[in-house]
């Protein structure tokens, strides 16, 4: 692999940080994170969350994975989650597993990041359901410090329905962010 196939991957999660969350500009959050917080986010909560689920962990590999989930994103752009409503099923994964396989065109690693890829997109792992758990609960922090912040209800439809999570721990964690959120909205014009 050359130094400029290297620059080439390199660049594409440099972008992140470029990449805007669009869903929360859609409802109305100034200066929103981009992807690359979020990523971060992500790779934060779930090392954490290694630390407190009774099931060994590859911390390795959920690391890796964590980093790579929103890696497509580089070359697709955020795509906010009420847009896919409109998609075929399984066209945002196909899209997005096109998006990494043109990043790591030229690596000699590309297999072993594919490998890390279906097994995040399965979670039938630990490791990819503890990313998928992370990225839900940075996504509900980030929802409440946004309300707490900014003073905006609009972030209220995030709390309508409560997401699929896979371990305990990540379920005490939601649920305490809801009541911290229904607490704001309770004591907020």
């Amino acid at each position: 692999m050359t130094p400029e196939n290297l620059i080439f991957i390199l660049q594409q999660g440099n972008q992140l940080k470029r990449t805007t969350r669009t869903g929360w500009e859609q409802r109305g959050v100034p200066n929103a994170e981009n992807v690359a917080a979020h990523s971060y986010g992500v790779a934060f909560t779930a090392m954490l969350l290694a630390q407190v689920v009774d099931s060994p962990v590859d911390r390795g590999k959920l690391l890796s994975m964590a980093l790579l989930h929103d890696l497509p994103e580089a070359l697709t752009s955020d795509i906010p989650q009420p847009a896919t409503r409109f998609f075929p099923a399984g066209l945002k994964e196909t899209i997005e597993e096109a998006a990494l396989v043109e990043i790591f065109q030229t690596a000699h690693f590309t297999d072993e990041m594919l490998v890390l890829w279906t097994e995040l997109t399965a979670a039938e792992t630990v490791e990819a359901q503890l990313v998928h758990d992370a990225d839900k609960i940075d996504l509900y922090l980030q929802a409440y410090n946004y309300s707490v912040q900014t003073g905006n209800h609009r972030l209220a439809e995030f709390w309508t329905s409560s997401p699929t999570l896979h371990f305990p721990q990540s379920v005490n964690i939601y649920q305490l962010l809801r009541a911290k959120f229904q607490t704001f909205l309770q004591n907020s014009p």
